[in-house]
């Protein structure tokens, strides 16, 4: 759980320097520094991140590649889209009935 704490506090600061740049110095466009935006830095930081964690998770899965395991994994995508499919239907059919009043 130490990690999962981790991401919740990084999520937050990455939140509140958003917002820190949403509220920040009320400068006139043509006084402020010809620098990329902070937003601009973060989201290319998260890009980075996000290409370098999905690059590691490529090469772990063409590493531990088995058959069988990727096999199970596409019954279990299979089977869970399909329930998911059924339930969605289900709760959808109950929100409209709620909504008309029936």
């Amino acid at each position: 759980m130490g990690a999962r704490y981790r991401h919740l506090l990084a999520l937050f600061f990455v939140l509140l320097v958003l917002g820190l740049e949403v509220h920040g110095n009320r400068l006139p466009q043509a006084d402020e520094p010809a620098s990329p935006a902070l937003l601009a830095q973060v989201q290319e930081y998260l890009h980075g991140y996000w290409d370098a964690a999905k690059n590691a998770m490529k090469d772990l899965y063409h590493k531990s590649y088995l058959p069988s395991v990727d096999e199970k994994v596409r019954d279990m995508y299979s089977k869970g889209t399909t329930a998911m499919s059924t339930y969605t239907g289900i709760f959808t059919d109950q929100l409209l009935s709620m909504l008309k009043g029936d």
